[in-house]
């Protein structure tokens, strides 16, 4: 309670602050240095180079920028430490820090991407010279406004990512009357998805294409030992270095059983060649992973998240509204404070069909709002067997998750791994990179037909493939895929015993 009234004493300030100083652009901050001639030259290059990004259209929307703070940038997770941040300085100081490497992570992107004749309009002779700038601007920049009261007030104030949800398409598409149809329709996915998952717990597996991890497994041991070490900074935020987190990786990677009945059922790895939007090399089945964390009470929970990427969803006919290029299925765990799996969930890459796939140590909470799209939960899972690993079963086509399972057979084509941020900033040929996701977040090139009758729920372009930190994953209410607190909203924690 007393971080939270922090907090909101903080707000207060900065909106006091901002009534005060209604002459500044609102666009950018007012430092209290804007005499100190290297202050106003940063502010002048991050102008510089924001503007020259937009015009190269190489702005990277992974992470949300922070208004008035040119060299600061937020995701849902780091938005929830505002109130740790506030509590000391400290903790502000750590807090700041990770907001800076997101900025730097998300410029080394769009600065790989900035096409080299747009370095003249940066003054500078190459992208070096340019990151060098950056961080150095940065440094400077940071140092002034860790000096200044109003100015961390106003970061803590601002640190907040706005949803991927139009409430003025919702308010122009009558949300109100149009979600009562889309609840029903919503609901007959349910019950498809339901029929889905029983008929695929009854069948042979005959059919199936199966894929598996190239490396093996961590031994549960190792994982519990990793955990039951594991160091967590003043912010609550686990500390993994790049071999643990490649070993958790490992560890909990499911085996793909794929229906597959042709090349748009093949995955792989993502490449540019002609046209919009990407292609897959369906020669090399690879699987892009990422580490992520959700906010638990007071702890923070570690997420792996595993990503195949299809050629195609194909067209039925020409009156499919849900077909079109690339196709994307997300698998998630989240691991509790010991290591071991709580719970598992899945989506497309356009945000849709958000299943969930408890074990036997969470329940689910019953949602507030029985009209919203709260937590589906076609399966539920026993606890593994040492080594065992989880069979995700795919449908031709459609790309449905159909069935979820304990894998029964080490017999499978083996797949390798990439990060998914390769995606970024992925190779274009002569040395120049490109991005797979346009400035908006989305993959050009595959938007789905659906978006036309999907509007109203104010979703921008419905069914089109996106970028991490993009999935709003509901039409009926507001639901995201990386919410910090998605799970501990509709889960439970079971004690021992129960």
């Amino acid at each position: 309670m007393r971080n939270r009234a922090r907090v909101i004493l903080v707000i207060v300030s900065y909106l006091l602050l901002s009534a005060c100083a209604a002459l500044a652009p609102t666009s950018r901050a007012t430092r209290g240095s804007d005499s100190d001639s290297r202050v106003q030259r940063c502010e002048a290059w991050f102008e510089q180079l924001d503007a020259t990004i937009d015009r190269a259209g190489v702005r990277d929307a992974g992470q949300y920028r922070i208004k008035g703070f040119p060299y600061l940038r937020a995701d849902r997770f780091t938005a929830s430490l505002r109130e740790e941040a506030a509590a000391n300085d400290d903790s502000f100081a750590l807090w700041l820090a990770r907001l800076r490497d997101l900025d730097a992570q998300a410029r080394g992107f769009e600065l790989a991407n900035l096409p080299d004749e747009r370095l003249a309009e940066l003054g500078v002779p190459d992208k070096d010279a340019a990151g060098v700038a950056t961080r150095e601007c940065a440094d400077a920049l940071a140092a002034a406004d860790l000096a200044s009261r109003p100015q961390r007030n106003a970061v803590i104030a601002r640190a907040v990512v706005p949803d991927d949800y139009s409430t003025w398409k919702r308010a122009a598409g009558l949300y109100p009357i149009a979600s009562i149809a889309f609840a029903r329709g919503i609901a007959g996915w349910h019950r498809e998805a339901h029929a889905l998952f029983k008929a695929a717990k009854q069948s042979d597996g005959q059919g199936l294409v199966r894929y598996a991890p190239a490396e093996p497994r961590a031994a549960t041991s190792e994982v519990r030992a990793l955990f039951s070490g594991m160091r967590y900074d003043r912010l609550g935020v686990p500390q993994l270095d790049a071999a643990q987190e490649e070993a958790l990786l490992r560890a909990y990677a499911p085996v793909f059983e794929i229906e597959n009945q042709g090349e748009h059922d093949r995955f792989g790895a993502l490449r540019w060649a002609d046209g919009r939007s990407p292609q897959v090399d369906t020669s090399r089945p690879i699987v892009y992973e990422r580490v992520a964390f959700t906010r638990y009470g007071a702890d923070t929970l570690v997420q792996l998240v595993y990503t195949l990427w299809f050629p195609e969803r194909p067209l039925k006919n020409s009156f499919d509204l849900l077909g079109g290029r690339l196709d994307g299925v997300v698998w998630r765990v989240t691991l509790g404070r010991d290591g071991a799996a709580l719970l598992f969930d899945t989506i497309h890459a356009c945000g849709c069909y958000h299943m969930f796939f408890p074990t036997a140590r969470v329940e689910a909470i019953p949602a507030a709002d029985p009209r919203s799209e709260w937590a589906f939960i076609p399966a539920t899972l026993p606890e593994l067997t040492p080594g065992a690993r989880i069979a995700v079963r795919i449908a031709s086509a459609t790309h449905y998750v159909i069935g979820v399972l304990p894998s029964l057979s080490d017999q499978a084509t083996r797949y390798d791994f990439a990060a998914e941020d390769t995606l970024r900033a992925l190779p274009i040929g002569s040395g120049a990179t490109r991005s797979v996701f346009a400035p908006s977040g989305l993959i050009a090139g595959t938007e789905r037909g659906e978006r036309w009758l999907f509007w109203p729920m104010g979703i921008r372009s419905a069914g089109a493939m996106r970028q991490w930190g993009k999935h709003a994953t509901a039409f009926v209410g507001r639901r995201h895929f990386d919410d910090a607190r998605l799970i501990e909203q509709r889960f439970a924690l079971r004690q021992a015993g129960d």
